[in-house]
């Protein structure tokens, strides 16, 4: 068993350090807001500082919004640095900049630590099931240590490479999920407004090639009006400025990742920067003239 510093238990992160405890390692917890209490009450010690809970540990995960939070939590007063001693594996499994990323390494090497990214996909539901696919950056030697701990939080834990390699993954992720939720939001859009059932549509689909877990998922939120966070939109807008940052940098385009941003960025001005990402669906729906995907009938059916 393990002694492992966790930093961050929000949606995401509360769900991932229970698993680590549910398994008997033993977790020293940081946040800035109040600790989760049942990780307390299952054995988890809080920490009044990073610094306090990496002195205590020989791996620390952190599990934060952003970059400037990782920057934080890791170089800041009272940070992961100030504690850390040689030998020991800072894994990083934010969404955040890859090359600030490669950055936040050089410097934790220079200490004489071990630096993983790690970001995940799968949202609350994969942190609440350990089902979340685990993109990881950085030596082999850290992974295979840190990799049982991956295993009891995800089902498909990949080594893709060195440092930034891991987030570089989980931009191009983002990407994908952005683009097939808006694909999904215009075609269930297009067939409620044609006057079909469109859950009916929606499980037509699931059998065909058109089918896909954000089909599956999303499609359902969008029918059933169920916009309550699993990941914010706020939170993808921020992914996608990621990618749209890095594309700038390498010099090419990638015109419908900007265009669905601006969806998000439309989702934001009418007050839903909270909602969870399906609810991209209602910007579409607010450019019909305010049809639903959840209604139907034949008042908007297609002439023959």
């Amino acid at each position: 068993m393990s002694d492992i510093g966790f930093i961050g238990l929000g949606i995401m992160g509360r769900q991932m350090a229970q698993h680590l405890i549910d398994a008997g390692h033993k977790l020293f917890l940081h946040d800035i807001g109040p600790l989760p209490q049942p990780l307390l009450d299952r054995g988890g010690q809080a920490g009044k500082s990073s610094e306090e809970v990496t002195r205590q540990s020989e791996i620390i995960i952190t599990m934060v919004p952003d970059t400037p939070n990782v920057d934080a939590a890791l170089f800041g007063a009272g940070g992961v640095a100030a504690g850390l001693s040689p030998g020991k594996i800072v894994v990083d499994m934010s969404s955040i900049s890859p090359l600030a990323t490669k950055e936040f390494a050089r410097k934790i090497n220079a200490l004489g630590c071990d630096y993983l990214d790690a970001p995940v996909s799968g949202g609350e539901v994969g942190a609440k099931q350990a089902s979340l696919t685990i993109m990881v950056g950085g030596p082999e030697r850290a992974f295979e240590k840190v990799k049982p701990l991956f295993d009891l939080m995800g089902k498909n834990v990949t080594l893709v490479g060195g440092n930034g390699d891991g987030q570089t993954t989980k931009v191009a992720n983002q990407i994908i999920v952005a683009l097939t939720i808006e694909a999904v939001a215009e075609a269930l859009l297009f067939a409620s407004k044609a006057g079909a059932d469109p859950a009916k549509v929606r499980a037509a689909l699931m059998g065909g090639f058109a089918s896909s877990r954000i089909l599956e998922l999303h499609g359902e939120r969008m029918i059933q009006r169920r916009f309550d966070p699993g990941f914010r939109i706020e939170l993808h807008q921020k992914d996608l400025n990621l990618a749209l940052q890095g594309a700038r940098t390498l010099g090419i385009a990638l015109p419908n990742t900007a265009s669905t941003q601006q969806l998000f960025n439309t989702a934001e001005a009418n007050g839903g920067k909270a909602w969870d990402h399906s609810g991209l669906v209602k910007v579409l729906e607010l450019m019909a003239g305010g049809h639903e995907v959840a209604q139907h009938g034949n008042a908007g059916q297609l002439l023959d």
